[in-house]
């Protein structure tokens, strides 16, 4: 199951190249990277760590909150 909101991250850099689960989807670490929403004003912009995740075998990466994210 996902991780509770407001959960501190499980997944670390630590995990980066080994398999986690949103709970639905399984994939690859790849990175932890600090983002920003730029669809928000320069302002109003507060950076927040993004997982960066592959599908095992190949597909479309896809970008979670690390406190969603468990090791599979």
């Amino acid at each position: 199951a996902p991780s509770a909101p407001g959960r501190q991250p499980v997944v670390t850099a630590e995990h980066i190249g080994k398999t986690v689960t949103d709970g639905q989807r399984t994939g690859i670490l790849m990175d932890l990277i600090p983002w920003e929403n730029p669809d928000q004003p320069p302002a109003h912009r507060r950076s927040q760590l993004m997982a960066y995740v592959r599908p095992e075998g190949g597909g479309t990466e896809w970008d979670a909150p690390p406190s969603t994210l468990d090791p599979a």
